[in-house]
Order: C-alpha cells, then sequence, then structure tokens
C-alpha cells in the first residue's frame, strides 16, 4: 500500500479525530489508519511528530491469545468480505470490541478481506476564507483567543489548525496565549447534567469532537443521554 501524502487538510483531521485523547490509544490509532486510508505506523508517526503522546504497541495487553488470532483468521478468511469490522465483532465468539477486532486485523494484514463500512463524510473545518484569516491573523501576531473569536471556533480548534500550519511551513511559530491560567477546570463540570444530554449537544457546548467527548466520559465514568462512559471504562478496566 503506498502511503498517501500528510496534506493540512489529512493533519486536521488526524488532529480533530484524536481530539483531547492522551495517550493515544492503538485502537484510536488503528481507527484513524482505516479513516485516512494508511497505515497505523503513518498515524502513529505523524501523532508524535507533532507532539502527541501515543501509546507504544508493547504497552497494551494482550488481548488475543494465540490460539484465538488463529481461530480469528479463519473466520475472517472464511466469511472474505462478508462482514464489517462491527458485524465481526458481533458474530466472532468472544467478548470482542469492533476496535480490538480492528487492531488485530490490521496487525494480520488482513483488512481486504473485511466488507468496507459506509463511509463517514468529513467536512473541512475550515473553509478557505477561514483559513485565510487564521494565517492573516497569525502572521500579524494576534493571540489564538482573539483568532478563535474572529473565526467563531474554540480555542483548541485554532490551535490546531495553527499546528498544521506550522507543519506546512506556512507559519514560523505558534500564536501565544493571552490567558495563561492555572490548572484547566473539567469543561464538563461547567453545563450542567450530562446524563440529560446527548454526546453531540456535549461537544457543542465544550467545543470538542464527538470523540473527544466519549473519550472525557469513558475516562470519567460518566454517562450521557446516548453513550454510557461508565459502562466502557469498566469493560476496560476488566
Amino acid at each position: 500500500m503506498t502511503t498517501p501524502k500528510w496534506t493540512e487538510e489529512r493533519t486536521a483531521q488526524l488532529v480533530d479525530g484524536v481530539a483531547d485523547e492522551s495517550p493515544v490509544s492503538r485502537a484510536t490509532v488503528a481507527e484513524l489508519a482505516d479513516e485516512l486510508e494508511t497505515s497505523t505506523r503513518s498515524i502513529s508517526s505523524k501523532l508524535r511528530k507533532l507532539g502527541y503522546d501515543v501509546e507504544l504497541a508493547s504497552a497494551a495487553p494482550r488481548a488475543f491469545s494465540d490460539e484465538v488470532t488463529a481461530e480469528l483468521r479463519d473466520f475472517v478468511l472464511d466469511n472474505s468480505g462478508e462482514y464489517t469490522y462491527a458485524e465481526i465483532a458481533e458474530n466472532f465468539p468472544g467478548d470482542y470490541t469492533a476496535k480490538a477486532i480492528q487492531g488485530k486485523i490490521l496487525s494480520m494484514e488482513l483488512t481486504s478481506h473485511v466488507k468496507e463500512a459506509p463511509k463517514v463524510e468529513h467536512a473541512k473545518s475550515y473553509t478557505a476564507e477561514e483559513e485565510a484569516l487564521v494565517l492573516n491573523f497569525i502572521r500579524s501576531g494576534k493571540f489564538v483567543e482573539e483568532i478563535a473569536d474572529a473565526v467563531g471556533k474554540s480555542v483548541q480548534s485554532v490551535r490546531g489548525k495553527a499546528l498544521s500550519l506550522q507543519r506546512a511551513g506556512e507559519i514560523d511559530a505558534m500564536p501565544k496565549q493571552r490567558d495563561v491560567k492555572g490548572p484547566a477546570a473539567d469543561p464538563l463540570e461547567s453545563i450542567g447534567d450530562v446524563a440529560a444530554m446527548s454526546v453531540a449537544q456535549i461537544a457543542e457546548k465544550i467545543g470538542k469532537t464527538e470523540r473527544g467527548v466519549k473519550t472525557m466520559l469513558t475516562r470519567r465514568g460518566l454517562k450521557a443521554a446516548d453513550y454510557d462512559g461508565a459502562a466502557k471504562k469498566e469493560k476496560a478496566a476488566a
């Protein structure tokens, strides 16, 4: 497989997909590799170059024994092209998530035997006009908060865009932060009862991606109206 180049748009999509996850898990790396149609090695390498902490392969517990690995290989080959990752997880014996199945199949280089799931359309985070504004504001020395207000984006989003611009050689340095604060407050604490809100509603309120919100809910063991982070955390710890 030819590894595609890291364009500014692909880099922005990568940063948006990671959200605030730290360290970035192997499962997330595998999912991003599938979405961006590249290898997990390319995703991990790019994230580390961008300053992210990426979980090492040796740090993850071994979820598949040799026997189960052989059974999964046979299952995938016997049903070549019939199931998506999620459908394999549902039909393969054992309690494995779609992400775990995906990561294992990627490592076995059997992805060509997996049915392609419907593609998720990713809208560009910034229009050409917004990107030009961000670029001009950074070059004129505006603070990151000022830029975020001007283009109607979150501070984190502007930082991600600035990072991709810096990596592309468009700017020499990241924009400075005007409001330097102490330890950041938990954004979930400022929006009220998260259990009454959907993931999409929470994401809109705190300026995060839905993936980032799910990561936060799982890490804190909280429930939203349409996502059980407590159950996910308990399952991950099992």
